[in-house]
């Protein structure tokens, strides 16, 4: 579930930018499924820095270049707060996770990662505005503060709102949890029938597949 390659920063030095697979179909459900292997006794964190979160706003189409340039440069003036806010996004993913898990499998809610939901949306709603681009009106993010410094916390903006938005919709009967023994990614079918099991079926679904094959066999063989 995880490739990495190496990027050079604009201070000149080489990291290595982490590759994430995009297959929830919702923005707030791929920042969920920023944990490989949930459901194992060795889970896989894959926001392991801030720098982690820019690789995967960038790739799920939320900052443009130049942006995660200027929050790169950002967090290298400010570490403490480029960790702060590491922090509060691994508290969003986790209040979102439990919150559509709970939708899942029918439970009662939990009014106290609704809360947090929607402290971390209060603050992206302050931040959203009607931009003019390309002669249309449209939305967009006010990612610049008053001393014209990066907002360290804007790639947690758009998934505060992607989850509010899934949450009050009906595609929430169509998010479903990932069949894969383990596996514990979240996806949005949208199949015509609504018969998706799989995050991916040349991954997990694969995996059954093989572990079905060898559980036949051995009792073939027995």
């Amino acid at each position: 579930m995880e490739e990495v390659r190496d990027r050079e920063a604009d201070v000149g030095s080489i990291r290595r930018e982490r590759r994430f697979e995009l297959r929830g179909g919702v923005v707030c459900l791929d920042f969920v499924n920023t944990v490989g292997w949930r459901f194992t006794d060795r889970p896989i964190e894959y926001l392991r820095s801030y720098e982690d979160l820019l690789d995967w706003g960038r790739q799920a189409g939320l900052l443009a270049p130049e942006e995660t340039e200027g929050l790169t440069r950002q967090a290298t003036l400010d570490p403490e707060g480029s960790q702060e806010t590491l922090s509060r996004a691994l508290d969003l993913r986790e209040a979102i996770h439990r919150v559509i898990s709970r939708a899942i499998a029918g439970e009662s809610k939990d009014e106290s990662d609704l809360s947090a939901l929607n402290r971390e949306l209060s603050i992206a709603l302050s931040h959203l505005r009607v931009m003019l681009a390309n002669g249309a009106y449209g939305w967009g993010w006010d990612r610049s503060e008053d001393d014209g410094g990066a907002l360290l916390d804007s790639p947690l903006w758009p998934v505060a709102q992607s989850a509010a938005e899934l949450l009050t919709s009906p595609k929430l009967g169509r998010v479903k949890l990932c069949a894969g023994e383990g596996c514990g990614w979240v996806f949005l079918d949208e199949s015509r029938n609504g018969s998706r099991r799989w995050c991916d079926s040349r991954d997990c679904g694969n995996r059954e597949r093989v572990r079905r094959h060898l559980a036949r066999k051995r009792a073939f063989d027995q």
